[in-house]
């Protein structure tokens, strides 16, 4: 992509069809000077011998959507899964450094992992519904932490299907299993399911790497309207996506943190020339 095209994206973006209050983000804000949700500070993450992140500084803000970018291997999903801890699934794996979700570090000896990931919704590059109803899907969660009052579940289940849109499309098939959806409407499936329990940040890795351009453009409207009321952080290898829904953008390469600030600078200004040969196609 051309320093041109990438201008066009950036200044061609516009509040999506869902309507949204927009007014409070400023596309030039400066990210360390708003409230975080997440900060990661000088942290480290090694794959047995191989050095994954390299003393990582950042401050993901509050109500804001972060875009990790980068080419394949730099390290954006390592970073996003060290959020919720996911990388501690994997043999060998060994870090230093804080992470901080709100106020709570979240490598802290007494931090409960469960409550942690109850904190982080999580959506995959691929869609990946239960082998359960539509219903149950959304409210997994709920009921995994005890909720049965099945008036309240109604309602999660009407409020999360209405937040990304799939309401109006499937309210007469909550007893059909999720798998019967298309692909768009599974990955919005998902997404109610990972809102269902109010999480204070939605982690999203590629999450349309799969789709088509129409199911793309539904998620990108979703992912703006879901700031007023989450902290998104979205890994994705799509330039112009990034331009379209991210108020911040953090580069990567080879595990560091090579910029970060409003996307509407780096895109049309970056301050390393790393950044820019990057962004214009000329390596990743």
């Amino acid at each position: 992509m051309s320093t041109e095209e990438l201008k066009r994206t950036v200044s061609t973006r516009t509040t999506p069809t869902i309507t949204t209050d927009t007014s409070s983000f400023g596309e030039s804000e400066d990210p360390l000077a708003l409230e975080p949700a997440v900060r990661v500070e000088n942290f480290n993450l090694w794959y047995g011998k191989a050095h994954a992140l390299k003393n990582v500084d950042l401050r993901f803000p509050k109500n804001r959507v972060t875009a990790l970018i980068g080419p394949s291997g730099c390290g954006k999903s390592t970073l996003l899964r060290s959020i919720n801890r996911m990388n501690d699934l994997i043999d060998g794996v060994h870090t230093t450094g804080k992470v901080y979700l709100g106020d709570d570090d979240i490598f802290d000896r007494n931090q409960d992992t469960i409550e942690l990931r109850k904190r982080c919704g999580m959506v995959f590059q691929k869609s990946n519904p239960f082998p359960k109803t539509i219903y149950e899907n959304v409210i997994y969660a709920n009921r995994i932490a005890g909720e049965r009052d099945r008036k309240k579940l109604d309602e999660i289940v009407e409020y999360c299907l209405k937040r990304t849109a799939l309401w109006g499309e499937i309210s007469n098939r909550m007893n059909e299993n999720g798998s019967m959806l298309s692909g768009g409407q599974q990955q919005r499936l998902c997404i109610a399911r990972a809102i269902a329990n109010q999480p204070d940040v939605l982690l999203m890795d590629e999450p349309c790497s799969a789709l088509d351009p129409v199911s793309t453009q539904k998620i990108e409207e979703l992912i703006l309207d879901l700031r007023k009321n989450f902290t998104v952080i979205i890994v994705t290898h799509n330039m112009q996506q990034a331009a379209r829904v991210a108020d911040f953008t953090a580069f990567m390469y080879l595990g560091e943190i090579v910029e970060y600030g409003a996307t509407s600078e780096m895109f049309i200004k970056p301050r390393k020339k790393q950044t820019e040969d990057y962004l214009t196609g000329r390596f990743g």
